[in-house]
């Protein structure tokens, strides 16, 4: 059975919908992350090592940050090598596997994250979005991408 037309129109693509919907996103984020000096994957980033800052995973290393932003280290590498020229962020060499490369915040990099706080409030004070229905968003959000994930 052909399925009814209307499923090949955009807009009743779910994927179209999380596309534009993350453009968007990204795109108001943008004056917050120019004072910040840092791009939107850089800020995820940020996000995840302050996180680590609290409870550090057992080794903080650049693959445990690319599995966790869903990056593979060709994007994640150059990432990482501007969070450290900007002095962010500093990565070292494992003494036990020169494979492996850690991650840690430098000062700086710790700082960083009480200047986010307060332009991030902005942010969503400023968007009017009903914060209820951003965390049931983001509940079926993490529910659809654990469908996924074990698909494949």
């Amino acid at each position: 059975m052909n399925p009814p037309f209307d499923s090949l129109q955009l807009d009743s693509q779910l994927c179209f919908k999380l596309y534009a919907a993350s453009r968007a996103v990204i795109r108001a984020y943008k004056p917050m992350l120019d004072q910040l000096g840092l791009t939107y994957p850089q800020y995820l980033a940020m996000l995840v090592l302050w996180e680590w800052q609290e409870k550090a995973p057992q080794q903080p290393t650049v693959k445990a940050l690319g599995e966790r932003l869903a990056l593979d280290s060709g994007t994640l590498t150059p990432l990482l090598k501007r969070l450290e020229q900007l002095q962010l962020v500093q990565r070292q060499r494992s003494l036990r596997d020169e494979r492996e490369v850690h991650l840690s915040l430098t000062v700086a990099g710790q700082a960083l994250r009480d200047r986010v706080a307060p332009l991030k409030a902005r942010l969503l004070c400023d968007s009017g979005v009903d914060l209820d229905r951003l965390h049931d968003l983001r509940e079926g959000l993490d529910h659809l991408l654990g469908q996924i994930k074990a698909l494949s």
